[in-house]
């Protein structure tokens, strides 16, 4: 079976997450997928555009089409027998622009999973999120885990009490580091941010007085390094539709503090320390926790080995596989 994926047209400086998530999983298909990948010709913006990137998909099709993210339009054009679409999350839907929420909710929702014959998520979270903006029948969307790279695999490193180095990924206001900022005021540690570092976030710094370092547009040679000099991972986010930096912590071996909401306990299972994301006393306790209790923090870190099974490639391309032989039996 002939499977074509439908990538976004790439932006320059900006991490690919979703096409490197598919490179991965492309590499462990089976023989009998035949695959080509469509890099559309232009970004996504503006109507004239999109009807281009639209017709340019239509004229490409495949036994299967597969839309990998972020560009959910371009199932109106495609026929639905054939359309896989992924939908990573629904954070576009907290645009505060009443007429841009509900444009994103007809063409980036409701029309393209009315027209894709299955729709695939990252987490039930996210899943479950899709169906309170669309009415489909549930069995049409299939959970489907991101896959952790094979690049994140234990590294020993003691664990600094007195001094522990909290890795935190991402700056952006859904990763709630202002409140992580105020929970830390007071605790002997070093953060380490990688992101850009706003005037805001500089201020809660200078106020809180907590040594850190930080830094942006790394390789992913050099955020590995910065996983193996962590003690701990702060993932304390507000809106995730999965949460990778909670595997790749396990795969390595870092006790991880994650917020109990949405995909985030789903992703984490037993192997993190949940907190609440709007509560700084939540967050505090939970990092005191997981530096003071020595016997709990290693039977998080041992969790988090057998948790990281359940994001091998192998497993996920076998159950995409799986996926487009459904349609190609149609």
């Amino acid at each position: 079976m002939k499977v074509v994926f439908f990538h976004r047209k790439p932006r320059p400086n900006v991490n690919f997450s979703v096409e490197n998530l598919f490179k991965q999983i492309r590499s462990c298909l089976t023989h009998d997928v035949e695959w080509e990948v469509k890099e559309l010709s232009y970004f996504s913006e503006g109507i004239f555009k999109r009807i281009y990137i639209g017709i340019e998909a239509a004229f490409h099709q495949k036994d299967v089409n597969h839309i990998t993210g972020d560009i959910n339009f371009v199932a109106i054009f495609l026929k639905k027998k054939r359309t896989v679409l992924t939908m990573l999350d629904m954070g576009f839907m907290n645009r505060p622009k009443s007429i841009g929420r509900l444009l994103l909710k007809w063409f980036w929702i409701i029309l393209p999973a009315k027209r894709s014959a299955i729709i695939t998520t990252i987490s039930e979270a996210t899943k479950q999120e899709l169906l309170k903006y669309v009415g489909i029948d549930p069995s049409r969307i299939r959970v489907v885990y991101v896959p952790i790279s094979s690049s994140f695999t234990p590294f020993v490193k003691e664990f600094n009490k007195s001094n522990p180095r909290i890795l935190q990924i991402g700056t952006s206001h859904n990763k709630n580091v202002i409140r992580l900022v105020k929970a830390l005021k007071g605790i002997k540690c070093e953060l380490e941010i990688v992101g850009v570092i706003n005037a805001e976030l500089s201020n809660e710094l200078k106020n809180s007085a907590i040594a850190f370092t930080s830094s942006k547009n790394i390789s992913n040679e050099e955020m590995l390094q910065k996983y193996h000099d962590a003690d701990i991972l702060s993932f304390a986010s507000t809106y995730e539709g999965f949460g990778m930096p909670i595997i790749e912590a396990n795969a390595i071996g870092r006790v991880v503090v994650t917020s109990n909401i949405l995909s985030m306990p789903e992703v984490a299972g037993n192997a993190a320390h949940l907190v609440d994301p709007y509560d700084i006393d939540s967050i505090r306790k939970g990092i005191l926790e997981v530096i003071s209790n020595d016997s709990y923090r290693e039977t998080l870190i041992r969790n988090g080995f057998e948790n990281r099974k359940r994001f091998d490639v192998h497993q996920i391309a076998q159950e995409y596989t799986q996926i487009y032989r459904t349609l190609t039996r149609r």
